[in-house]
């Protein structure tokens, strides 16, 4: 996962200088060339975009306690993608404003507060906007944090399950066990016993034996 996250980030690093290069030239051309420019940077910026959100995707694959250099990594990049935005947009404009002064001569220089004004609403609705994502990807980050966890839990509770019948078929097998030495060490000393009988009634035998025997003659 790591390694596409780099090959994106030399696809940005590529892209943006080239954006920076086009950006800087704009204020510097006129007529279809400065058009055709504004259209090619726009188009790049697009492209820009699509890239964050495909290193957005890679970085919820990483694993967690690797996450944190990459989200700062494009925490880094979502900046350098808003002062180009915004780099752009001044170029755009003072574009536009060229375009409406020749259109419509001093007339046009008279909404220069109002686009002033407008510019100013429309860098705080991002800003707005921007909150508003991190604050998703947060939201998201700890759903994805929690549903681990919770994983982890379950997969413990099933390990600790294991062990516990495990341990109960230890025990069962031990009580088998003890019952079966129970039984073995019954019957050796029964046969003990009965050797004991035994010798004792052959040796008394002998003894009556050789009593007769001797009272006999």
């Amino acid at each position: 996962m790591s390694s596409d996250f780099e090959a994106y980030e030399q696809d940005f690093g590529t892209l943006t200088a080239e954006i920076t290069n086009k950006i800087g030239r704009i204020p510097k051309l006129a007529g279809e060339e400065k058009t055709q420019l504004v259209l090619n940077v726009d188009k790049q910026l697009e492209e820009v975009r699509e890239l964050l959100e495909q290193m957005d995707l890679e970085v919820r694959e990483i694993p967690i306690q690797s996450r944190a250099m990459y989200n700062s990594r494009l925490k880094s990049y979502k900046q350098e993608m808003e002062k180009l935005e915004k780099d752009f947009k001044r170029s755009r404009i003072a574009y536009s404003d060229e375009v409406r002064n020749e259109l419509l001569g001093d007339d046009a220089s008279s909404s220069e507060n109002q686009r002033a004004h407008l510019l100013d609403n429309t860098e705080r609705l991002e800003r707005s906007s921007r909150r508003l994502e991190a604050g998703y990807q947060i939201a998201v980050e700890t759903e994805q944090v929690g549903q681990e966890i919770l994983a982890n839990l379950n997969s413990d509770r099933e390990k600790i399950q294991r062990s516990r019948e495990r341990l109960r078929e230890t025990d069962a097998n031990l009580g088998k066990s003890s019952r079966i030495l129970t039984g073995m060490l019954r019957r050796i000393i029964q046969n003990r016993v009965l050797v004991f009988i035994l010798g004792a009634i052959i040796l008394l035998t002998i003894v009556l034996a050789i009593y007769f025997n001797l009272r006999g003659h």
